[in-house]
């Protein structure tokens, strides 16, 4: 099977003194760059058309499969610029990987590990001068998507499927420092339950949070931590990212997979905990653990986990009744230590010992 991406340019680039304006502020998914990648899936000739051209709308129709029924993926990875000018993905097996689960969870045709990575690879050669050069994290988000295009009305998987890759320069998540952010627990919403699709990367289960994500800021805090679905009161993920508690004994606990995402950026946490001197676990956290542990000094940092912010330093928790802090209420020395690490890993500032870098250009 082919796994050619052939290149089509646009005539009509950004020009080069509006790009650089772009690159100089971008923000987070305000600004695209000049190229997309696309493909087609039918049900008879299964996989075709691949192609880099002009970043374009899509036209659908008022049908359309997606726009009724939510089927629908996506990834979110980074392109990185190191020091000497060349162009680094950082762990895109992951992603490919992890975007062929959530197609079967999804019941959408499963992209081949090869195209996913030619798609990405592809586009970021073709939009090469909107990959940011760093003066502190800026780097080009990536953002693969497949999604039912058949125009019908019906309950059943679709018998055509587009996919696309679009590319945005993004600046550092915290361009002030990074700083600690406080995360409500909710006693009303829930993200996911057993057998359902919190372990896909599918758009409903961001649509879904978003009302929880208002509670959250309605009560002062940055974004919501979930619980389990069944009452037990397990502690899941964030609304966006996966959550890690250090403890006093030099664990890293994280909750094990199943309902929740599995995160690249937490498996790398795991992957490098040891060289912290942390051990790494993955098992259930109920929430009165958690606030036990932070009362009596047994659980001394947390932090939350994902592509967009690497680490996100967690500072303190409320919830309907109770509110507390982790330590003394500022981001933890070890937490920023293990953002480093990752960092520099993904800006070639430090040795990649585990192959997770592939290089474009």
């Amino acid at each position: 099977m082919s796994t050619a991406f052939p290149l089509t340019r646009t005539t009509r680039p950004v020009p080069e003194a509006e790009r650089a304006a772009r690159l100089a502020a971008p923000g987070f998914g305000r600004y695209f760059t000049d190229h997309m990648a696309t493909a087609t899936w039918t049900a008879d000739a299964g996989w075709h058309d691949r192609g880099i051209g002009p970043l374009a709308p899509f036209t659908l129709h008022p049908s359309t499969a997606v726009l009724h029924y939510a089927q629908e993926i996506f990834e979110g990875l980074k392109a990185y610029r190191h020091p000497d000018g060349s162009v680094w993905l950082f762990r895109p097996e992951a992603n490919a990987r992890r975007f062929i689960r959530s197609a079967r969870r999804l019941a959408l045709p499963e992209l081949p590990e090869e195209d996913f990575l030619a798609s990405v690879e592809e586009l970021v050669r073709a939009d090469a001068a909107w990959v940011p050069v760093p003066t502190g994290e800026e780097s080009l988000y990536l953002r693969p998507f497949l999604f039912a295009s058949e125009a019908f009305l019906g309950v059943r998987p679709a018998a055509e499927a587009r996919y696309s890759v679009i590319a945005s320069p993004a600046g550092p998540y915290f361009p002030s420092g990074v700083t600690g952010v406080t995360l409500w627990i909710s006693g009303r919403y829930t993200r996911a339950a057993p057998g359902g699709t919190g372990a896909a990367k599918c758009g409903g289960n961001y649509a879904a949070g978003l009302a929880a994500q208002l509670e959250a800021r309605d009560h002062g805090c940055d974004q919501v931590l979930y619980l389990d679905s069944a009452g037990r009161g397990t502690l899941e993920e964030s609304g966006t990212m996966n959550l890690c508690l250090i403890t006093s004994d030099d664990e890293l606990v994280t909750p094990s997979l199943g309902t929740i995402l599995e995160g690249v950026t937490r498996d790398t946490v795991l992957t490098l905990a040891p060289d912290l001197g942390l051990t790494p676990v993955e098992r259930t956290v109920t929430f009165d653990e958690l606030r036990t542990s932070a009362a009596d000094g047994r659980v001394t940092e947390v932090f939350a986990a994902g592509t967009a912010a690497v680490i996100t330093p967690v500072v303190g928790f409320k919830s309907d009744a109770h509110t507390f802090p982790i330590a003394d209420g500022t981001p933890g020395k070890k937490t920023l230590t293990l953002r480093e690490r990752v960092l520099d890993i993904q800006f070639g500032r430090a040795e990649d010992r585990h192959g997770w870098l592939r290089r474009v250009l």
